[in-house]
């Protein structure tokens, strides 16, 4: 299957919303309205225009969590004819989104499609396993929905655990973490303030008191100002016997959030006049032992480069998302990643991890830094929960 005519345009998200904040009252498929129309207004595109569009997301929420694909499309004006699709790849469902709506152009039954993804995790319910056919006797607990996806499905552990056994197998130190964690924070707060963010956002109003509304335009999650030391102070988040390494400030933030891509036809979108900014090159998808999930990005990577006959030096830039730190360190000591060219606005520990959108807004980071500088190839890659690795090949239309 080849991409070779499979474009990808005009990329917008919300801003993230830390846990139980700013989005917490918004449902998921209001999210997912806002950033399609934003996505068509960018593109100059009428929604009668697009025939297919697939939603990323790991967490169903609201009463139309298992239809918030079809919910979304025609909410947003699509056709009503126009066709939807739910996607899930744990932490790569927000790439997944993307591959799968080129996959619909390839396959050609589709020319124009929305990827989108989202997620919101401050929705997510409590759950009872023993209230349908009634409980026999004594109280009767509720489950954390949230436990559901951040729990390994073989191990039962923590994903956290799984970082701090990829730490232990490999050697990678606490300092270390907290370095990057620093420097996703910095990076972050610098990409802020230059508006570099700002440009992929399209703000949405918010609940505001009993009656009011406001609008909410800028991450909610990063903290430019922390420092080292206080890093240095945190207690490790998952093992408790004081070996740990894996901290709050060395691991991707619990954030809510959706982004969306218009992923056409290369004739289609010169007959819509739709800009060309990037395509699609190819993609890899990797199993590794789900008790160092955070390992992924090391042989997606390779298998993707392989793919493409291309090596690490020929990448003018490079995404790897910071489910946690030692993710990163892995996949730089393994693979030779340059860190001058790696995740330079920040990442999932400073902007926050929401799945289903997670993949998209590193595309949409990666589209914005190939546009400004110039460059002609991206990799955005991420390690999946439950034992894999996935990597994206994206090229530069607008050198």
């Amino acid at each position: 299957m080849s991409f070779e005519d499979v474009i990808l345009s005009s990329g917008v998200r919300t801003p993230f919303g830390d846990f139980g904040k700013s989005l917490r009252d918004v449902p998921l498929s209001t999210l997912g309205v806002h950033v399609a129309r934003a996505c068509l207004s960018r593109a100059g595109l009428a929604a009668s225009a697009v025939d297919h569009l697939v939603f990323g997301n790991t967490a169903q929420v609201d009463h139309d969590g298992l239809f918030v694909s079809r919910r979304i499309a025609l909410d947003a004006g699509l056709p009503v004819d126009s066709a939807a699709l739910g996607v899930v790849r744990a932490c790569g469902t927000g790439s997944q989104a993307i591959v799968s709506a080129a996959q619909q152009i390839v396959s050609g039954h589709s020319r124009i499609a929305l990827a989108a993804g989202g997620e919101n995790f401050s929705r997510v319910p409590y759950l009872s396993h023993d209230m349908r056919w009634g409980a026999q006797r004594g109280p009767v607990g509720l489950v954390d929905g949230l436990d559901y996806i951040y729990r390994c499905p073989f191990t039962r552990e923590l994903m956290g655990d799984t970082a701090e056994n990829l730490a232990e197998r490999f050697g990678h130190k606490r300092q270390a973490m907290d370095e990057w964690g620093f420097m996703s924070q910095q990076r972050a707060g610098a990409a802020m303030a230059s508006g570099f963010l700002a440009r992929q956002i399209a703000p949405i109003d918010v609940p505001d008191g009993r009656n009011g509304q406001r609008s909410f335009a800028i991450d909610e999650f990063p903290r430019p100002h922390i420092t080292r030391e206080k890093l240095a102070t945190l207690r490790p988040a998952f093992r408790k016997d004081g070996r740990g390494s894996v901290t709050a400030g060395n691991s991707s933030g619990v954030t809510d959030g959706a982004a969306a891509l218009l992923v056409a036809q290369r004739s289609a979108a010169l007959e819509h006049g739709i800009p060309l900014q990037a395509r699609l090159v190819d993609f890899a998808v990797v199993g590794v032992p789900p008790e160092i999930m955070g390992a992924g990005p090391v042989p997606a990577v390779r298998k993707l480069l392989e793919r493409c006959r291309l090596a690490v030096a020929d990448i003018d830039y490079w995404e790897v998302n910071e489910a946690f730190a030692v993710v990163n360190l892995h996949a730089e000591s393994e693979l030779g990643l340059p860190r001058d060219r790696t995740n330079l606005y920040g990442g999932g520990i400073s902007i926050g991890h929401p799945p289903g959108a997670t993949g998209l807004r590193m595309t949409i980071t990666a589209m914005h830094h190939l546009a400004d500088t110039g460059g002609r190839y991206a990799v955005i890659s991420m390690c999946l929960g439950s034992g894999m690795g996935m990597a994206t090949l994206i090229e530069n239309l607008q050198r």
